[in-house]
């Protein structure tokens, strides 16, 4: 089955945060277009620290930005066209947005 043109939500609590519009699938990461909901005022920061650390190349950042990403997981959940998916790595700036999920929850 092919990704192309499916709307993927991300949803914070019953206030949706935005869409994606799946337009670039490389296995195993998803991308396309951004439309910020209602509910993305609140996580915005959030998305921009996330990103701002995963891009970082200095020791101890790792561990910050697990806690910035826990805080993420904690607000947002994301939703496939076939229901919500357990497990996602969610990056989001401006109007693009990336992830890669599991249907199945990780070890911790």
């Amino acid at each position: 089955m092919g990704f192309d043109s499916q709307v993927w939500q991300v949803r914070g609590g019953d206030e949706p945060v935005g869409e994606i519009l799946i337009d670039d699938a490389d296995f195993p990461w998803l991308s396309g277009h951004f439309t910020a909901g209602p509910g993305y005022d609140v996580v915005r920061e959030l998305f921009a620290r996330e990103l701002a650390l995963a891009e970082r190349d200095d020791d101890g950042h790792w561990e910050e930005w697990e806690r910035v990403y826990d805080e993420i997981r904690r607000r947002v959940s994301l939703v496939s066209p076939d229901g919500p998916v357990p497990e996602f790595l969610l990056h989001i700036e401006g109007d693009r947005a990336w992830f890669r999920w599991s249907d199945k929850p990780f070890d911790d």
